[in-house]
C-alpha cells in the first residue's frame, strides 16, 4: 500500500505544503511527511514549501526534506490534512473535486493540477448585506476542432509542472454588481486584457473599494456607484475617481448626474439675489455672450485651465477678425461687423472674474469641485490707463491724424459724406483717458452756455459728479442758499433701459459744497425749467429731477453723453469722454491746492490712494510752477556768493 493515501495518517496535502495540523483543522500536533504515504516515496515532492513566481504569480514546488517547525507558520502558506479534510478544503477554495471513484493518489494529483472553478465569493457586512469579492481567472482565445472556444480549459494555459504559463492567455476578473435601479439582478462586471494576475487583482480591488464607499444602509448609493463604474468604463476605459465619488456621497449629490458649466452658471445667477442690478446685468452679459457659448457644454468637474485659456484665445482671434473686416474694401464685409466691438483686456479680466466667482461658489457652498481653474489662469496684465493732458503737441498731432482719417474715409466711401462725429471719436488718442487743460475746459463751457443742459456740464466739470448722479439729482437735495447738494440717487443705464438706484458705493452718498458761480447757474437753470413747465401746461410731467427733458421726464444718460461730444466738436476741442470731465475736476482741485482727502470725499471715493493713482493729472503749468519753486528754493534772492555755513550734527 505504498501508493495509497492512508486516511487519518499525518499526510501532507498535495494542494498546499506541510504545516501544523492545528492551524487548519483545530488539532495542534506537528506533521511529518511520510515517505511511504506519497506516490513515488518522495515526501519532499508534496511536503515542500512553495515560492511565488514574480512573473506569473504561480506557486511552484521547491524541494525541501523537512518543513520548518514552529507555531508561527502561515495558515495560507502551509497545511496538511487527511484526504477527507483535503477534499473539504478543495470545495472551500473553489477547486474542482475529483471523482469519488478515483484512487487516493489520483484524487490528490487532480487537486494539484485542476483549474479553480469559476465562482464568486462574497463577504457579509455589518448590516447583514453581502458584498461580492469577485475572482480572477485566465483564459485564451483558442478553439477546439469544432470551432468552439476553449476559454479557461485550454491546456496551454498551464506549464507541465502545473504552474501558469506566462506566454499563453490573458488574465481577467469578474465581480457581481449590485442590482439595478429596478431591483433586478444585473450581469456581472467582467474585464480582461491584463498581462499579469496582479494587475487584474489590483483593478478588482479598486472596484471593491469603490463599492465599499457606499453606506451599507443605503443600497441606492451602491446602485449609483455600480452604474457610474459601468458607464465610466464604457466611456473612458478607466474606473471613476474614488475621491470624487467620496465627495459627492458626503455632499449628497447624485453620482450619475453630470452638471455642466452652463447649468451651474444658471444656478449661480439664480442664487445671486442680493446684488445691484448693474452687477447682475454684467454677470448675465458675460455668461450669455462668452462663458456659455465657449464653456457651457463642458462638465463642471472636468473644467481645466486649458479650456478657459482656449476661450480667451478664441476671443482674441475674433478681435483680429473684426479689425480685418473693418478695413475690407467690400461694404458688405464692413457691414457685418458694424456694431461689433473688440473685447478689451479689461473686459476679459471681468469675464474671468465672473467665472472665478461662480466656481468659488461651486467649490465652497456645494463642493462640486475641489479646484478653481479660473483662479490660477495667467492672463495679460491689465493696468488702469494713465490720464494724460491734451498738451499743445498732442493736440497738433491729433488734428493731423483727424484730417488724414477723414480724407481716407471719404476716398474709401467713394466721395460720400463722412459722419463728423464718427470720425471725431474714431481717431486714436494718446490714452483712453484724456484730460482737458483749464483753458480747454473754459472754452467748452463757453460753447455749452447756449445749451439747456449747461448747468449739468458745469456741475460735472467743477464738482466731479458722475453722469448717473447728475441725471438723478433732485431739487429737494439741493440747498442753493447753503451752497450744498446731496447725492442720494443715480440713474443707471442697463443696455438702453434706464433704472433709478442708489449710488455706486457707500462713500458715493455724500454732500458736496457749491461755489457761488455754480449756485447762480443752478438758479438760472431752475428759472428756465419753470418757463418750460408753463409752456408745456398739462403735458408737463413733474418728476422732481433737476435736469429733465423739455416735457419734464427724466433724461436718458446716453443723450447727455451724445450732446457732450457734439458740443466738444463744435468748440474745436480734442475729444474726451464725459467721464473724463470728472477726471479733469479732480486735477483742477489738486492744481488749486485742495487737499487730497477733500478731493476724495468730493468725488465719492473710498480711498485717497485710488483718487491719487487714477483720477489726477499734472497740468503743464503746474509742473512748471513746481520746477520754478524748487529752483527758487536753491537759487533764490539770497547771496549765492557767500560761503556756506557748516552745521555740526553733534552740537
Amino acid at each position: 500500500m505504498t501508493n495509497a493515501i492512508q486516511v487519518g495518517v499525518d499526510t501532507p496535502c498535495p494542494a498546499r505544503p506541510s504545516m501544523r495540523r492545528g492551524d487548519d483543522h483545530g488539532r495542534a500536533r506537528p506533521i511529518t511527511p511520510v515517505a511511504s504515504a506519497v506516490p513515488g516515496g518522495n515526501a519532499a515532492a508534496f511536503g515542500a514549501p512553495r515560492r511565488t513566481d514574480g512573473d506569473t504569480g504561480d506557486r511552484t514546488a521547491v524541494a525541501r526534506s523537512q518543513p520548518p517547525p514552529g507555531p508561527w507558520l502561515n495558515r495560507k502558506a502551509r497545511h496538511a490534512c487527511p484526504e477527507q479534510d483535503c477534499l473539504r478544503h478543495a470545495r472551500r477554495t473553489g477547486r474542482s473535486v475529483p471523482s469519488p471513484a478515483a484512487s487516493g493518489a489520483q484524487r490528490h494529483s487532480a487537486l494539484l493540477t485542476t483549474t479553480p472553478a469559476p465562482t464568486n465569493s462574497t463577504k457579509r457586512t455589518g448590516t447583514g448585506t453581502t458584498m461580492a469579492e469577485g475572482r480572477t481567472f485566465k483564459r485564451c482565445s483558442c478553439r477546439d476542432a469544432n470551432g468552439k472556444a476553449i476559454g479557461q480549459q485550454c491546456p496551454k494555459l498551464r506549464r507541465a509542472d502545473g504552474g501558469w504559463s506566462h506566454r499563453h492567455g490573458i488574465w481577467n476578473y469578474q465581480i457581481e454588481l449590485p442590482s439595478g435601479p429596478d431591483g433586478k439582478r444585473r450581469g456581472p462586471l467582467r474585464r480582461g486584457g491584463f498581462a499579469t494576475q496582479d494587475a487584474a487583482k489590483d483593478e478588482l480591488s479598486r472596484v471593491r473599494d469603490l463599492l465599499a464607499l457606499a453606506d451599507p444602509r443605503e443600497p441606492a448609493t451602491r446602485t449609483q456607484i455600480a452604474d457610474l463604474i459601468k458607464r465610466t468604463l464604457a466611456e473612458t476605459d478607466t474606473l471613476p475617481d474614488a475621491d470624487t465619488i467620496r465627495r459627492k456621497i458626503k455632499t449628497g449629490q447624485h453620482l450619475t448626474q453630470e452638471i455642466t458649466v452652463g447649468q451651474w452658471l444658471n444656478e449661480f445667477l439664480n442664487r445671486k439675489r442680493k446684488i445691484e442690478e448693474t452687477t447682475r446685468r454684467s454677470y448675465e452679459g458675460h455668461i450669455r455672450l462668452y462663458l456659455t457659448p465657449y464653456l457651457g457644454r463642458l462638465r463642471l468637474d472636468q473644467l481645466k485651465v486649458s479650456d478657459i485659456a482656449l476661450m480667451f484665445e478664441q476671443i482674441e482671434e475674433f478681435n483680429d477678425t473684426i479689425a480685418e473686416r473693418r478695413t475690407d474694401p467690400d461694404p458688405a464685409v464692413r457691414q457685418s461687423v458694424k456694431y461689433r466691438r473688440p473685447i478689451s483686456i479689461a473686459t476679459m479680466h471681468r469675464i474671468r472674474a465672473t467665472l472665478r466667482h461662480a466656481l468659488n461658489m461651486a467649490m465652497r457652498q456645494d463642493r462640486l469641485i475641489d479646484f478653481n481653474p479660473a483662479a490660477v489662469l495667467e492672463m495679460a496684465a491689465y493696468t488702469r490707463p494713465k490720464p494724460l493732458v491734451w498738451t499743445d503737441d498732442r493736440v497738433r498731432a491729433w488734428q493731423t491724424d483727424y484730417r488724414t482719417y477723414r480724407e481716407r474715409e471719404k476716398q474709401r466711401r467713394g466721395g460720400r459724406r463722412v459722419d463728423p462725429i464718427d470720425a471725431y471719436t474714431s481717431v486714436p488718442r494718446p490714452s483712453s483717458v484724456m484730460v482737458w487743460t483749464p483753458a480747454q475746459t473754459r472754452l467748452f463751457l463757453e460753447e455749452a452756455k447756449r445749451h439747456r443742459l449747461f448747468a449739468l456740464y458745469q456741475l460735472i466739470a467743477l464738482r466731479g459728479l458722475r453722469r448717473g448722479e447728475a441725471c438723478g439729482l433732485r431739487w429737494k437735495e439741493i440747498d442753493l442758499d447753503g451752497h450744498t447738494l446731496t447725492v442720494n440717487w443715480q440713474l443707471v443705464q442697463l443696455a438702453w433701459d434706464v433704472r433709478e438706484g442708489t449710488p455706486k458705493t457707500d462713500a458715493s452718498v455724500r454732500t458736496i459744497a457749491l461755489d457761488t458761480d455754480t449756485a447762480r447757474v443752478l438758479r438760472a437753470h431752475r428759472q428756465q425749467q419753470l418757463q418750460e413747465r408753463l409752456a408745456m401746461g398739462d403735458a408737463w410731467t413733474d418728476t422732481g429731477f433737476v435736469f429733465t427733458q423739455p416735457d419734464g421726464n427724466r433724461l436718458h444718460p446716453q443723450y447727455v453723453s451724445d450732446q457732450f461730444l457734439w458740443l466738444a466738436y463744435l468748440a474745436g476741442l480734442p475729444p474726451i469722454r464725459l467721464h473724463d470731465l470728472r477726471h479733469g475736476a479732480a486735477s483742477l482741485m489738486l492744481a488749486a491746492g485742495v487737499e487730497m482727502k477733500v478731493v476724495q470725499e468730493t468725488l465719492g471715493h473710498t480711498s485717497s490712494a485710488f483718487t491719487a493713482d487714477t483720477y489726477t493729472s499734472v497740468y503743464p503749468q503746474v509742473a512748471t510752477a513746481a520746477a520754478e519753486k524748487t529752483a527758487a528754493l536753491l537759487f533764490g534772492k539770497e547771496d549765492q556768493t557767500a560761503p556756506g555755513k557748516v552745521i555740526s550734527l553733534r552740537s
